[in-house]
This record gives structure tokens, C-alpha cells and sequence, in this order.
């Protein structure tokens, strides 16, 4: 077996006086058929991260990182940036989710059983060109299968994020865990609550949008899912998993608040994914304090803030899906007047476009419907019917700005309110946006305050 290696990766090997493996993800992918454009290609050697940067270095590679208490080293050869390590056994201590002892060592096995997966601890030799399997990970990748490389308790119990690398690695590959490896998962899940928030919320970005990785459709569903089966989404979204088993109008939903919450990420466009997952979040808590699930938006946007918070996601992503979750029922029934829908477009446009996703996968996600959500078609046609009329859909679209309407008199602390007044007059009346017409409705504004 030949594996598709730059030149350059090539000619390190072969000035290497040792061994030079290619390790993990990329062989696993060659031999699965599923190899990414641009994936890392990790190397590794059974020699020291010294011996290693002085035979690389000779051949040309640029070192640009030494690690030697774990044997790593990061270089350049070219424009092509590589990572190596030792050959290493690792020992842990239950709960710490770094190697309290490090031991480096010439024997591949020792290596290999540090790894996760055994499907990860399949090593090909470049030289060579074969492939070293001292696990049987082959076998594994071929009938895509997820199995250890230990009893499933211990690998498990080394490393709680690996819970979160199970998931991930089964919906982006399509592998299915055995069930030894989905019990000492199980038996596990309680060290998730000692992994940073960072970590995790990596790992959950990742299974979000896992359909992405090889063109797996709803591989993003079943990464929640296979969370939900070894009772991780209990530890890092507990607000989540209390809609399990909360039913939901049958005329409406054929699931629990839980399931319809992960369907909707099924159903999901990529940019919205987190919103999907949280935009109903407030239920159960509506359900539980007020015995219905009536303004359970605001309650979804005031948790999935406390959410994003605790996870570290990023203000910029917090605010969007705050204001998705808060929004998303607005028109469900399709009951609001033309004008009301025109106002609520200019004044919410910034976000428009992820909050029509975000109502068509939530139609969806009800009783697994794909065609379009009424609401959705009815806003488009509005939409579409402002554009042809010229409607301005921004403040920056209007016809005077703020410094204008200073210069007219309206006063300095007036001027927000009085241009978001304007806006919405033009949306529904966009013969209006004109500067003189503009800067006299201004001033009879203020004179209305």
C-alpha cells in the first residue's frame, strides 16, 4: 500500500536513519477512503525528539517547536508544517486528563496502546511503504468499527475528553462503537465535569457540524445522539436533556422537546447550528415552573446565554444565538400583518437570513418535514416585495443619516430613536425614503416627543 505523501515528506524518511511512521487520522482515512484535502499528517519515529531534529534539520526541515517532556517536536519542511513525537507509554491517574509520567520507548506496541481508538493506532512506514498494525485497527476501519485499544474502562478513564473524541469520530466517520467501548464510555461520563470548558466546547463545535468533515449527511445528528446514549449531553448541557421525555403537542410534534431540539441541528443549516441546538431550551423550564411551555423564547435566550457563557463560546457567536433563540417564534401562526412583518425585517435584517433557517429547521424538525415552512415562505414574499419596491432594509439604506438630522435639529440624544422611526416608516412606506421628506417627518417626530 502506497499512502499519497508530498516529496518533500518523503525525502525526510529517507535521510531518517530510523524508522519514519505516519500515525493516526491520515493513514486511518487512506485505508478507509475518505482522505481530506489538506488533513494532518502526524509522524513519529522510535527515537528521541533530539535524534530527530538533528537528521531532520540536516534534510532541511525548519524546527519550530521542541516539547521534550512529551517528545514532540513541530517543523517545517517547506510550506508544509508537520508534527512529530516518540515513541511513548503514558500513565495516568484517574480524573487528570494529562500523563502524570511519560516513558519514551522503541516498541511500537507501547505506542500504539497509548492512543484511543485502536482505528487511530494504525501506523504506515514510509520508507517502506507498508503498513504496521499492531492492534488490528485495520480490521476496525474496514468494517468501520470503533473499538479501544484497551479494556474500554481504562482508556476511558485516562482521558474524559475522549468521550467527546467517541462521539466525534463516530459521526464524522460513520463508525459505529462496539458495545464494550459504549459502557466504559457509560462508566466514564462523570469525568467530563473535570475537563475545561474550552476542551469541550471544541469537541462540540466539531460533532455540530461533523456532517462537514467527509460529507456525511445527519453525521451531526448522530454525534448528539451517540452524546445523548452514553449520558454526556447530561453533563455539559443538563438544561437540554431535562426536555427528555417532556411531550409536546401531538398535533404538532411527533417527538420530546429533547429529540426535537437535536432534529432540528439534523435539519439545520451549518451557519445556525448552535442556535439549533439551544433554541428551545427554555422549555422544560417553562414546563417545570409554570406548567406550560407558553414564552418559553425568552427563557431559551436567557439559558442559552448562561450556556454559551459557561462553555466560553465567543461573544460574537453568544450574542447571534441569544438573539436567534429569542426571536425564533415571532410569526409562527402566520398571523402578523404585512406591516408588522416589514418592520420586524428592517429592524432584525442583520440576522434575518439565520433566523429563516433557524424557523425552517425548526418546522421541520416537528414531524420531519422538509418542504418550506409557511412562515418562511410568507417572509420571503414580503421580503422580496420591500426589495422590488426599493425598501431601505438598513439604516444605512435610508435617504439621511444621523449627522443631518442633528444639522436639521433634532437633538443629539434623539437621534437613534428617531432614524429607527424612519426606517420603519419607509419599510412600509418606501416612496418616503427621500432626504426632505425625511428630515421633515424627523422634526414632526420630535415635536409628536
Amino acid at each position: 500500500m502506497k499512502l499519497p505523501l508530498s516529496e518533500k515528506l518523503n525525502d525526510l524518511a529517507d535521510a531518517c536513519p530510523f524508522p519514519l511512521y505516519v500515525v493516526g487520522g491520515y493513514v486511518r482515512d487512506c485505508i478507509a477512503g475518505k482522505l481530506r484535502e489538506n488533513g494532518d499528517v502526524d509522524i513519529c519515529a522510535p527515537v528521541s525528539a533530539e535524534e530527530f531534529c538533528a537528521v531532520a534539520e540536516k534534510a532541511g526541515a525548519v524546527v519550530t517547536a521542541v516539547y521534550r517532556g512529551t517528545g514532540t517536536v513541530k517543523l517545517r519542511l517547506g510550506e508544509e508544517e508537520y508534527e512529530f513525537a516518540c515513541f511513548r507509554s503514558d500513565e495516568y491517574v484517574r480524573g487528570i486528563h494529562t500523563p502524570v509520567k511519560t516513558f519514551f520507548t522503541y516498541d511500537i506496541n507501547l505506542d500504539a496502546r497509548r492512543r484511543d481508538f485502536k482505528c487511530n493506532a494504525v501506523y504506515y512506514e514510509i520508507k517502506s511503504r507498508t503498513v504496521c498494525d499492531p492492534l488490528g485497527g485495520t480490521e476496525d476501519i474496514i468494517n468501520r468499527r470503533i473499538t479501544t485499544v484497551a479494556d474500554a474502562d481504562k482508556v476511558f478513564g485516562e482521558d474524559g475528553l475522549r468521550l467527546m473524541r467517541l462521539a466525534r469520530q463516530s459521526a464524522q466517520l460513520g463508525f459505529e462503537p462496539s458495545e464494550d467501548c459504549i459502557e466504559g464510555a457509560k462508566n466514564n461520563v462523570p469525568l467530563l465535569k473535570d475537563v475545561s470548558a474550552e476542551r469541550i466546547y471544541a469537541e462540540l463545535q466539531s460533532i455540530l457540524h461533523a456532517d462537514g468533515a467527509y460529507g456525511l449527511q445527519g453525521a451531526q445528528y448522530r454525534g448528539l445522539k451517540l452524546l445523548d446514549k452514553i449520558g454526556a449531553l447530561d453533563i455539559i448541557i443538563p438544561e437540554l436533556t431535562l426536555g427528555r421525555g417532556m411531550k409536546q403537542n401531538e398535533r404538532f410534534h411527533n417527538y420530546d422537546v429533547l429529540e426535537h431540539s437535536l432534529r432540528t441541528v439534523l435539519y439545520s443549516d451549518e451557519s445556525i447550528r448552535l442556535a439549533a441546538l439551544l433554541h428551545d431550551v427554555g422549555k422544560p423550564y417553562c414546563m417545570i415552573n409554570n406548567g406550560s411551555y407558553r414564552m418559553h423564547e425568552a427563557e431559551s435566550a436567557r439559558i442559552a446565554k448562561e450556556i454559551c457563557e459557561r462553555l466560553k463560546v465567543s461573544k460574537k457567536l453568544t450574542a447571534e444565538t441569544v438573539e436567534l433563540s429569542a426571536l425564533h417564534m415571532y410569526d409562527l401562526r402566520c398571523d402578523a400583518r404585512e406591516n408588522k412583518i416589514r418592520k420586524f425585517i428592517v429592524r432584525n435584517n442583520a440576522v434575518l437570513e439565520k433566523l429563516l433557517y433557524i424557523k425552517q429547521a425548526d418546522y421541520s424538525a416537528c414531524k420531519d418535514d422538509s418542504s418550506k415552512a409557511p412562515c418562511v415562505e410568507k417572509w420571503l414574499g414580503i421580503y422580496e416585495k420591500m426589495r422590488s419596491e426599493g425598501a431601505p432594509l438598513n439604516l444605512r439604506q435610508l435617504k439621511v443619516n444621523g449627522a443631518e438630522l442633528i444639522s436639521a435639529g433634532v437633538r443629539t440624544e434623539d437621534v437613534g430613536k428617531v432614524l429607527l422611526r424612519l426606517l420603519d416608516d419607509c419599510a412600509i412606506e418606501p416612496r418616503l425614503n427621500e432626504k426632505k421628506a425625511l428630515i421633515k417627518r424627523a422634526l414632526g417626530v420630535c415635536c409628536e416627543r
